[in-house]
């Protein structure tokens, strides 16, 4: 295994993805590798022409100063030249920095600081706004803008840059302990850290994961959770490279679903949240009780479940995959009960985002995260820990040895600091991060996540959380999900009978005696969410503290003004 900071310098065990694109090149030049959608149609790339726009940039590059080992940020939203950039920077030896394209200017400038990045690539954006501020603010950094509207207006442009530059004839060489990225953690506390991802151990988490779940001559894959993301750019970007997978990529969050349906992925990976708001669209057309009635009728079964798929664009999906935050097992039953069957992952930046999937899918291990993948070890330490060790992990975090020293023991075993346990045949199931349970005042300790999980089966909510530090007793805070002619005084009755239900099967210390109905949702933008859609407890606990503390006797829900 790899061990924090130790370079043994030698070829790399396994063709990195700068390699793999000019193979794929050689072998299969005229195949179409990469798919954009601009005004409703696919603009293609063939494999040939990927690597030649590659190797462009990487003159491009180099033209401008860069040199081999300089940091490169890449703040975009996924696209074709989001995987080009990434390819160039490792054919040219530079080291991508990727940055979350929802970050605000201070984490843009934090991440492009701490690194020390030479040079911002700016792509396709909701809002340039936060990387037009910094670039204002940097004058020394070099930048150079993506071919889309939306793109910081820069010093260079990606189009004008590779117009009439010969290809790179440089060719770097890569050995398994090198430096291929820095992924800054979207953090839910504190500054993100800077992972630090080398060549060996990304393509060996590629590879095992190809090996376990194949690769088929037809399968397409679809790009769109954001490829700063350690998930992403593993499974999808990871895949299509090593495998030579064709991919597509979205063309805004408005054509999402039709954009999904034009490619008809055949490998599907989502977040709960959004495998939330997919649910909610067909409960909000279907509603429950009649699709039950439909589902029992053999013939219209079939047909329902078919075009529920289509409707998706998931119809000849042959796996589905979610990850990055906490599912509740009653999402993933109804999924299973309409025909779709969705892999659970787990994993985080610091295992490269492999570490346990439930595939082949087994329905009655949902609820859990699956089993070790190929070539991972699991196990759980005495305070409930779970650990990870295998060749697919970190190698530390940037200027950080003392958070690295604190991630591995002396067995070289990671810290996930995630708190679960391992059944008899293998499975994983998570109870939630070490750091998120909490102390009550009353000095007990409360997990709030299994109680969130058990929370979604119960009612039907967009988003919750359940806060109590320090607290008398703990608070359950809801965005409430907006269906049509939503009546509140009905909502609340059904509110009171779900937690009653709920605090039956609680212990005293961990009963819910407050609902505070959230007005506004939670969102990236008013910073509670995190990149990937995960709730920053952190904030929520320190925003309501007060609320918790005064809540009024003898009243269980409260509406946020």
């Amino acid at each position: 295994m790899i061990q924090p900071n130790e370079l043994r310098k030698s070829t790399c065990t396994l063709p990195p993805p700068n390699e793999m694109i000019l193979r794929w090149a050689e072998e299969r030049p005229n195949e179409v590798y990469l798919k954009q959608i601009i005004n409703r149609q696919f603009v293609e790339f063939t494999y040939s022409d990927v690597a030649n726009k590659a190797l462009k940039l990487v003159a491009a590059l180099q033209a401008l100063g860069l040199q081999p080992g300089d940091k490169i940020a890449l703040v975009s939203k996924n696209c074709a030249e989001w995987f080009i950039c990434d390819l160039a920077m490792m054919m040219g030896d530079f080291i991508s920095v990727p940055i979350f394209p929802t970050a605000g200017s201070d984490t843009i400038e934090y991440c492009i600081t701490h690194s020390e990045s030479k040079a911002l690539i700016g792509g396709k954006l909701d809002d340039a706004t936060a990387t037009q501020k910094v670039l204002g603010s940097m004058p020394d950094l070099i930048s150079l803008s993506l071919p889309y509207d939306s793109a910081p207006k820069c010093q260079y442009s990606f189009a004008e840059l590779i117009k009439n530059i010969e290809p790179s004839s440089y060719r770097a060489e890569h050995y398994d302990d090198k430096l291929m990225s820095l992924v800054y953690t979207s953090g839910t506390s504190g500054l993100p850290k800077g992972a630090m991802l080398t060549y060996g151990a990304f393509s060996w988490s590629v590879q095992q994961l190809i090996n376990h779940i194949g690769i088929k001559p037809n399968d397409r894959l679809f790009s769109y959770l954001p490829l700063a993301h350690i998930t992403e750019r593993v499974y999808i970007f990871g895949s299509s490279i090593m495998g030579g997978v064709p991919t597509a990529f979205p063309e805004s969050l408005d054509t999402f679903i039709e954009d999904v349906k034009m490619q008809r992925p055949t490998l599907f990976i989502s977040v709960p949240r959004l495998w939330t708001l997919f649910q909610q669209r067909i409960q909000d057309k279907l509603p429950q009780r009649k699709l039950n009635v439909l589902l029992k009728i053999p013939f219209i079964n079939t047909l329902i479940k078919k075009k529920l798929a289509d409707g998706l664009g998931l119809d000849q999906a042959r796996v589905l995959g979610c990850g990055s935050a906490p599912v509740s097992p009653a999402l993933l039953d109804w999924y299973y009960s309409i025909g779709l069957n969705i892999t659970e992952a787990w994993g985080m930046t610091e295992s490269f985002a492999y570490s346990t999937l439930n595939y082949p899918f087994r329905a009655d291990k949902i609820g859990s995260v699956g089993n070790a993948g190929p070539g991972i070890e699991l196990k759980i330490a005495p305070d409930d820990e779970i650990l990870v060790r295998g060749e697919g992990l970190f190698s530390g975090y940037y200027k950080n040895d003392i958070a690295t020293q604190e991630s591995f023991n002396a067995e070289g075993w990671l810290h996930t600091g995630d708190i679960g346990f391992i059944d008899s045949e293998g499975y994983l199931t998570i109870q939630g991060r070490k750091k998120d349970t909490f102390k009550t005042a009353k000095g007990k300790f409360v997990a709030p996540v299994p109680i969130e999980k058990k929370l979604f089966e119960y009612s039907r909510v967009e988003m919750m959380c359940l806060i109590g530090l320090g607290l008398p007793y703990p608070i359950l805070l809801v965005v409430p999900h907006d269906f049509p002619n939503f009546d509140r005084e009905r909502y609340e009755r059904t509110t009171k009978k779900v937690i009653a239900k709920m605090n039956e099967s609680l212990e005293s210390h961990e009963q819910i005696k407050g609902v505070l109905m959230i007005k506004d949702p939670w969102s990236i933008e008013n910073g509670i969410l995190t990149p990937t859609l995960k709730i920053k407890r952190h904030v929520l606990e320190q925003k309501y503290h007060e609320v918790g503390q005064n809540w009024p006797k003898d009243q269980l829900v409260v509406w946020e003004d």
